[in-house]
């Protein structure tokens, strides 16, 4: 791939999952595969699939530049935060910007946005 050329992952008519350009990837806002599942378990349920997406653009979690977190209700931060924590264990932990806002399904309780080096 040329660092003109732009790829994406599973990409449909509406939206992909990821951009890759050059050494960056982008992904779209990942959202919980169960939404009856507390904050905890919508948490776990969006960094597998993050680091899923990640590994298959060639990047880990420990390459992410940025995170975007949303959430629907402030509140549930701290337990969203325990999972997060856990999941960067070993690498550094990159910027991060959370905020509440409503979310396009009312039972999803969190969205997660990242861009990540490749390599």
């Amino acid at each position: 791939m040329s660092d003109s050329a732009v790829r994406y992952l599973n990409p449909t008519p509406r939206y992909s999952d990821a951009a890759i350009y050059g050494p960056v990837v982008y992904l779209a806002g990942q959202v919980p595969t169960d939404a009856s599942a507390d904050m905890a378990g919508q948490t776990q349920q969006v960094l597998d699939q993050i680091e899923a997406l990640l590994k298959e653009a060639g990047s880990d979690r420990g390459r992410i530049l940025m995170a975007q977190v949303i959430v629907k209700d402030i509140h549930d931060v701290p337990a969203m935060n325990t999972v997060w924590e856990a999941w960067f264990a070993g690498v550094t932990a990159p910027p991060r910007a959370t905020f509440q806002a409503p979310l396009v399904n009312p039972d999803w309780k969190i969205e997660v946005i990242v861009t990540a080096a490749r390599g």
